[in-house]
């Protein structure tokens, strides 16, 4: 029980907690990508792969329940050791040659994580909660008929003929309104500056980063970070270039109704 207590009451034990949290986080926005890029693919791709999620019923709960604990005890482990960091300076700033030193992601670190957090409020409100939609938003949401089975792992999860929601469509439209395409765009930036010090943070809290290849470490996290944001860029860019539509109408009539 002990060990378990030190893990919120010490310093290593709370930079232990941020960095075990932030891994299980970065595990998960690299899933949550990856499964959105299938908006590039035929439409029954991105929608039988948003059906198959919530027909996970009480699992998917408990998957949210725990990202939303991870992301509680992230924040709060963040927030204390700031602020014990200030009181072990005397609540001064850092020295000049410090900031100077500091890279810009790290300088930056618990803002672009505020700004995130509030980001994926807003994120989940419009496309989880759908209360931050327009009623011509809601309105162009119509169900659509799967064309072929969805498989995961080799694994039928969704059937041919199902009936389900048109999250493809629901993507499209949510990004065809600029600001909120920009304010994603910004938030997924600044969620990258994030990544990059986190990744390359918890590698050393964790002992997996020595002298002799924490350069080619840092490159490749820089590498991850670059191309996780490109792979957010191209959603909500191909929707303002026009190269990513709404299904017509026809093709979301659903067979029997």
């Amino acid at each position: 029980m002990q060990p378990v207590v030190s893990l919120f009451t010490s310093s290593i034990g709370r930079k232990f907690l941020m960095a075990a949290t932030g891994l299980v986080l970065i595990l998960f926005v690299i899933g949550h990508l990856v499964g959105n890029l299938q908006i590039f693919e035929h439409p029954d791709k991105i929608n039988g792969y948003a059906h198959f999620l919530q027909s996970l019923g009480p699992a998917l709960w408990v998957a949210r329940i725990v990202l939303l604990g991870c992301v509680i005890i992230h924040v709060w482990a963040a927030t204390v050791l700031t602020l014990e960091s200030r009181r072990a300076r005397g609540g001064e700033p850092y020295a000049v040659k410090t900031w100077l030193q500091a890279t810009f992601a790290s300088r930056y670190m618990r803002w672009t994580g505020y700004v995130v957090l509030a980001f994926i409020c807003y994120h989940l409100a419009q496309f989880t909660l759908g209360v931050a939609q327009t009623g011509t938003f809601k309105a162009n949401l119509p169900p659509y008929t799967m064309q072929a089975d969805y498989r995961v792992l080799g694994f039928t999860v969704v059937r041919a003929g199902a009936v389900v929601q048109d999250v493809r469509s629901m993507v499209v439209l949510g990004f065809q309104n600029v600001v909120v395409a920009v304010f994603y765009l910004i938030a997924v930036g600044l969620l990258s500056l994030h990544l990059l010090h986190g990744a390359d943070s918890l590698f050393q809290t964790f002992g997996w980063r020595n002298a002799r290849w924490s350069r080619a470490l840092r490159a490749v996290v820089t590498a991850g970070c670059a191309a996780y944001f490109l792979g957010n860029l191209a959603i909500p860019g191909a929707v303002l270039a026009g190269v990513l539509q709404p299904l017509a109408p026809a093709a979301t009539q659903v067979v029997g109704h």
